[in-house]
């Protein structure tokens, strides 16, 4: 089991590996403020040459045996082709001196995007945030759907064996060592899920009309609204999966929101105005299957993060009940 080390330690040991990876990319006196220490560790980097984030990426981000450095660099590559393709605001990607999109750091891949301003609306959302967002996420999917990935593109496939199976790692830990450290009353929960989206799955497919290239983690987190601009961040999930995720993530923490209705009316209708939506049958499938996502990967982070640690029980009974409420809903279209 992976040590728990304070946070403290974690961010001031990071840090120094931030300042060994800047030396590599084209900024002149940078300064460093810390942002975040979740999947990734995060600084905002100041410098005469602007603002921009640094990402300190977790070894064996995209699953054991995949090159780190080849599936960051797939991320920019679509991120790049996003500011090329499209009007969409995304993070630019900046390539490190060597004409690399990322530098190694004390054996740490690191990245560097500029900047995004704006502000985040996920504490008081309103359905227009969700109606915006929608039609974001459908120009987001047509652009998936017609571009051609460059060769040495890998990314993550979110089907049945990276949601449910033991594909992935997190903090350390592999997905089915996860499994395992769930507490007694959630995993039965998360098991029905896996079952049931076995056969989801398999009736589903793969093919064009429902499985693409997706964001995979656009909640209003990572969606930040200025003005009439909506930018999206972080792509570290992006990979490919099921079009229905990607609508289901942003409606996932608001299943009991006294706006749900139209909060999920206004997704649907913006993804709708720009392009045809997937089969909505098994929507709330999708919905749960983020909780399983979700509780998966906190699980794991908790063995690492002391912040996640001391939030874990609190986070698993939450999911226990959002659980007893999907998996007793009848579906929705």
């Amino acid at each position: 089991m992976p040590e728990l080390v304070s946070k403290r330690a974690q961010v001031a040991r990071l840090r120094r590996t931030a300042v060994r990876a800047l030396e590599g990319y084209p900024v002149d006196d940078p300064r460093l403020t810390f942002v975040a220490h979740g999947e990734n560790t995060t600084f905002r980097v100041d410098s005469r040459d602007g603002r921009f984030l640094l990402r300190v990426h977790r070894a064996n981000r995209h699953g054991p045996g995949v090159d780190s450095r080849q599936a960051v660099g797939s991320e920019l590559d679509w991120l790049a082709a996003l500011q090329a393709d499209t009007e969409l605001s995304v993070p630019p990607p900046v390539r490190a001196r060597s004409g690399e999109w990322t530098t190694v750091a004390d054996g740490r891949v690191c990245s560097l995007l500029g900047w995004q301003y704006g502000r985040m609306q996920s504490a008081h959302p309103r359905p227009v945030h969700f109606r915006r967002l929608g039609g974001i996420l459908a120009r987001l999917h047509e652009h998936a759907s017609g571009w051609d990935p460059p060769p040495g593109f890998i990314r993550m496939r979110w089907d049945w064996e990276t949601f449910f199976g033991n594909t992935m790692e997190y903090g350390g830990v592999s997905a089915a060592g996860c499994w395992d450290l769930l507490p007694a009353p959630v995993r039965p929960r998360f098991g029905e899920v896996a079952r049931r989206m076995r056969g989801v799955m398999a009736e589903l497919g793969s093919t064009p009309d429902v499985f693409g290239l997706i964001h995979a983690d656009l909640h209003l987190e990572n969606v930040l609204f200025d003005g009439d601009a909506v930018r999206l961040i972080d792509f570290d999930d992006c990979g490919f999966g099921y079009w229905l995720y990607d609508l289901a993530v942003p409606l996932w923490e608001y299943r009991t929101h006294p706006e749900h209705a139209a909060i999920r009316e206004a997704l649907l209708t913006g993804y709708g105005e720009r392009r045809a939506l997937p089969d909505l049958t098994h929507l709330d499938d999708f919905v749960a299957t983020r909780d399983v996502a979700f509780g998966l990967w906190f699980v794991g982070m908790a063995q690492v993060n002391p912040a996640f640690a001391a939030d874990l029980d609190r986070t698993m009974d939450y999911l226990r009940r959002s659980l007893d409420q999907a998996l007793s809903t009848p579906r929705t279209p």
